[in-house]
C-alpha cells in the first residue's frame, strides 16, 4: 500500500536515522528530500509545504537537539506530523438511528458500488439481516444488478425498485427499511465522468429525501488530485461527513489520501485495500502514519489474522506438523487459501515493522498468483494431491493443461510445496526457537531488516 511513498520517505529519513548528533544542514537536506517525495507522491503543494513547514520546525527547536536519540525523535516528528494530516483521531462509521442512512457519492469509475457492498459487509458483521442496500444509479447499464449481485454474494438484502426514478427509489427503500427494521440503509447513487450541474441536482434531491447520518464521498486514491477537487465540489454541495479511499492496494501514489483531509477537513473513514468483499479497513491515522513510514501495522495484522483465518484448518496443520507427518498438496492448498483470505502476501507483510516494501512488491504471492497456484492443485487428482510424488512429466503435461497454463508453473508449485513440507519437517524436529535461529544466523548479523 502506498510503496512508492513509502520508499521515498523511508529513503529520505535514512540519512538521519541513527545519528547520535543532527546538524541543521542534515535537517534541511531531509526535509527537502521529504517534500520532494511527497510532491511526487502527488500530494497538494499547499499541504507538502505545511507539513514540511511544521516539521523543520520542530526538528530545528530544542525538541530534537536535547534528544538522547536525535535521529529518532526526528521520525517521531514526521510520523506525528503525518498522524495530523491524516486527521489525528479516527472517526468511525456510527450507528445513529434505525435505520441509520448511509449515502455514497462520487464520480463514475471510483468504486462506489462496490465499496457499497463492502461497507454492508463490513457494517452487517454477523447479522446479516441488518443492512439493507439500494442503487438510485439509473444512467449506467446493469449498475443495480451489480449491486445486487454483490449483495447476494454476501447474503445482503438489496431493495429492488420497478421506478426509473432516483427519489422514488431511496424514498421506497427507506419505506422498507424503516417498516423492517434494518439497522442499516446504504444508498448508492449515480456517478459521472466529471462533476455536472445535473449529477449534483440529483444528488441534492436524493439526500433530501433520504436526509442521511453518513454522507460519505468515494475517492480513487490513483486519481490524484482531481479526486481532492471533486471532493470539494461535492462538500460545497452535499454535507459530506466523511471519504472512503479505494484501489488504495494498487500503484497509487498517495497524494490524494494525504490531500484530501487537510484540504477538505473531512475525515477518511475506511480504506479499500483489494478486490475482494471483505477488503475494507477501518481507517486509522495513527496506524497508516506507521505503515507510510515503513513500520508496520502489528495490530491491524492481529486483527485481520483473527478475523480471517479458520482456526480449525490451521490447528489440524499445526497437529499434522507436530505428529510429524508430511504436509501434501491438500494441505500447502489450503494454506493457500489462507493467505488469500488475508488478502494476499502483500498485504501482510506491508503491516510487518521491518519489512522492505520493494521486496514485499517482488512476493509475487498477490491474488492473481494465488489463485493461478490453487488452480493447478485443483487440476490433479485426489491421488496425485496425496501423494505428489505420482506425478511424472506426461502427468504435468495434462495437469498444466487443464488448469491452463504452464509446465514450467507446475513444477513451482511443486517446488513451492516441497520447500514448505522441507520447512514444517525441520520446525517439527527441532523446535521453533532453534528453526528461527538458524534463519536468523544464515541472513548474518544486522540483517533482521531495514532499520527504521
Amino acid at each position: 500500500m502506498l510503496r512508492t511513498l513509502t520508499e521515498k520517505l523511508t529513503t529520505a529519513l535514512n540519512g538521519v536515522t541513527g545519528r547520535g548528533r543532527i546538524t541543521d544542514e542534515n535537517i534541511r537536506d531531509t526535509v527537502r528530500e521529504i517534500r520532494m517525495a511527497l510532491l511526487e507522491a502527488d500530494v497538494a503543494l499547499p499541504v507538502a509545504k505545511a507539513f514540511v513547514e511544521r516539521v523543520r520546525s520542530r526538528a530545528l527547536g530544542e525538541e530534537v537537539a536535547r534528544s538522547l536519540n536525535p535521529g529518532q525523535s526526528f521520525v517521531k516528528i514526521v510520523h506525528d506530523e503525518l498522524v495530523v494530516v491524516l486527521g489525528g483521531e479516527g472517526s468511525e462509521i456510527a450507528r445513529q438511528a434505525n435505520p441509520t442512512v448511509v449515502m455514497l457519492v462520487g464520480l463514475q469509475g471510483a468504486g462506489k458500488t462496490t465499496t457499497a457492498a463492502k461497507l454492508g459487509n463490513k457494517l452487517a458483521g454477523k447479522r446479516r439481516d441488518d443492512v439493507l442496500l439500494v442503487s438510485t444509479d439509473v444512467h449506467r447499464p446493469a449498475a443495480r444488478e451489480q449491486l445486487a449481485t454483490l449483495s447476494g454474494e454476501l447474503e445482503l438484502d438489496c431493495f429492488d425498485s420497478s421506478s426509473e426514478d432516483p427519489v422514488i427509489i431511496a424514498t421506497e427503500a427507506l419505506g422498507a427499511a424503516r417498516e423492517k427494521k434494518y439497522r442499516w440503509l446504504i444508498v448508492d447513487t449515480a456517478g459521472r465522468l466529471h462533476v455536472d450541474e445535473e449529477m449534483m441536482a440529483e444528488a441534492k434531491a436524493v439526500y433530501a429525501a433520504v436526509e442521511p447520518h453518513e454522507t460519505l464521498f468515494i475517492v480513487d486514491t490513483m486519481s490524484g488530485q482531481d479526486a481532492v477537487n471533486s471532493a470539494r465540489s461535492f462538500h460545497e454541495t452535499l454535507k459530506l461527513t466523511g471519504v472512503i479511499a479505494t484501489k488504495a492496494d494498487g500503484d497509487a501514489r498517495g497524494g490524494a489520501i494525504l490531500s484530501v483531509r487537510e484540504i477538505t477537513g473531512l475525515p477518511i473513514k475506511a480504506l479499500g485495500t483489494g478486490e475482494q468483499t471483505d477488503a475494507l479497513e477501518i481507517f486509522d491515522p495513527q496506524r497508516m502514519a506507521s505503515r507510510i513510514l515503513g513500520m508496520g501495522d502489528v495490530v491491524g495484522l492481529v486483527e485481520q489474522v483473527q478475523a480471517k483465518v479458520d482456526q480449525q484448518a490451521a490447528e489440524k496443520v499445526a497437529a499434522k506438523v507436530k505428529r510429524g507427518r508430511r504436509l501434501d498438496l491438500e494441505d500447502f492448498r489450503a494454506q493457500l487459501e489462507q493467505i488469500r483470505n488475508l488478502g494476499g502476501l502483500d498485504e501482510l507483510l506491508d503491516k510487518i515493522p521491518g519489512v522492505d516494501a520493494a521486496a514485499a512488491a517482488k512476493s509475487g504471492m498477490d491474488e492473481v498468483q494465488i489463485r493461478r497456484q490453487i488452480g493447478i492443485i485443483n487440476s490433479m487428482t485426489p491421488a496425485e494431491r496425496r501423494r505428489p510424488e505420482l506425478i511424472n512429466g506426461s502427468r504435468k503435461r495434462r495437469i498444466a493443461a487443464g488448469s491452463g497454463l504452464a509446465i514450467q508453473d507446475v513444477n513451482r508449485v511443486l517446488k513451492q510445496h516441497k520447500q514448505l513440507a522441507k520447512t514444517m519437517k525441520q520446525v517439527a524436529k527441532g523446535g521453533m526457537e532453534r528453526f528461527m535461529g538458524r534463519i536468523q544466523a544464515s541472513r548474518g548479523p544486522g540483517q533482521g531488516g531495514r532499520r527504521r
